[in-house]
């Protein structure tokens, strides 16, 4: 479903024709009010995709308005975007704790809310598709599931991921098994130079993926309202459900949350470690190619040599047997000349012998290689 409908919501009738003005060249249906409990009376018949709503206005602010909207089952689905001149991590993570999806900060650009709505956009078209995947997805497994203890649901999921060699499909094996408990999640990985951002709705929202740049090398856990965060090296999880009026189930599941939290960073790190042991035999099959074929150039390099050093006594050979007798040259002449071109011969042997031994030290040399190559598979 594209975004189509817009309410605005701020006290400053300036702010409001400045909104106005930016969108007025997009395909927007945009309604405007001055106040929180007028964005109130009207937000169910208007039946915005994306409120814009402004934080500081008197008599009840935008936290205010953004919770009962939140609270009503009828405009929770809104996406609400907080347009506050105040951007600091406490501002964005009280309009996190009230349900807001995103935040941006005044005086914005025009570029700036146009590639917020656009990003808001893409959220709201996905979100259809993704959440009906995940349902099917998902449902069979949940069912088998239903009748599981917490720890049984945390053994399956133990089980499950010692196969697992994907980043993907440990992310959807976790979130199906924080679902299993009951638990709406965001999840961020942190491999190799790269995020990755799952969620059990299949999306994290703008200002969630703040929340993990934000606080992911701030400590271990933060809790705020009935949100969790649990931190590790490569693994973020978010956690935005938990329940608030029960201590003992609360506890139980915090504790439940640290655990698969760190099982899941440990098979992370498994498959980031058979990643480089992938790429290092990889590595090595190229070197031991590219030795091979030095390997290979310089013997043929000495055959060559060796037939033309052979050719070259063969003809010198034969012109001695042909011309000496000619040449009018005494017995101790000839006998001088046929002793040194034998040395010369003797020679070239003795060097054919050792061109056999460095071809046999290359083959000794290659077949180490092979079994080097064997070993590291």
């Amino acid at each position: 479903m594209a975004l189509r409908r817009i309410l605005a919501v701020d006290d400053e009738p300036f702010n409001l024709e400045i909104i106005e003005e930016i969108l007025e060249d997009l395909d927007f249906d945009l309604k405007t009010v001055d106040s929180g409990h007028e964005c109130l009376a009207v937000v169910e018949e208007f039946d915005p995709q994306v409120i814009l709503l402004d934080v500081s206005m008197p008599k009840m602010s935008g936290y205010e308005v953004c919770k009962a909207i939140k609270a009503n089952p009828n405009t929770q689905h809104i996406i609400v975007m907080f347009v506050s001149a105040r951007g600091s991590v406490e501002e964005r993570m009280e309009g996190y704790s009230v349900g807001a999806e995103d935040y941006i900060v005044k005086p914005f650009g025009q570029g700036e809310l146009k590639a917020k709505l656009t990003n808001l956009n893409q959220m709201l078209l996905e979100k259809d598709i993704l959440a009906q995947q995940i349902e099917d997805a998902t449902s069979t497994a949940f069912s088998a599931m239903a009748n599981s203890s917490e720890m049984g649901q945390i053994v399956t999921y133990i089980e499950q991921i010692g196969d697992i060699e994907t980043i993907p499909r440990l992310a959807e094996a976790l979130c199906q098994c924080l679902k299993g408990l009951g638990l709406n999640c965001n999840v961020e990985v942190r491999l190799e130079g790269q995020k990755h951002h799952f969620a059990t709705m299949g999306i994290c929202s703008p200002i969630v993926v703040e929340l993990f740049e934000i606080l992911h090398t701030k400590g271990r856990l933060h809790e705020f309202t009935n949100r969790i965060l649990v931190n590790y090296p490569f693994l973020s999880i978010l956690i935005l459900n938990m329940p608030g009026d029960d201590p003992d189930k609360h506890g139980r599941l915090r504790d439940h949350i640290c655990f698969i939290a760190s099982v899941t960073e440990q098979q992370l790190i498994a498959i980031s470690t058979k990643r480089k042991l992938v790429q290092q035999h990889e590595d090595l099959e190229e070197a031991i190619k590219m030795v091979q074929g030095k390997f290979n150039s310089m013997v043929s390099l000495l055959d060559k040599n060796r037939q033309e050093n052979e050719e070259v006594f063969r003809s010198l050979q034969e012109l001695f047997e042909e011309r000496i007798p000619t040449m009018g040259l005494d017995e101790d002449q000839e006998m001088f000349i046929y002793q040194n071109v034998d040395k010369a011969i003797q020679s070239s042997v003795a060097r054919e012998e050792s061109v056999r031994e460095v071809k046999t030290a290359f083959h000794d040399i290659e077949e180490d290689l092979k079994l080097l190559s064997r070993r590291s598979e």
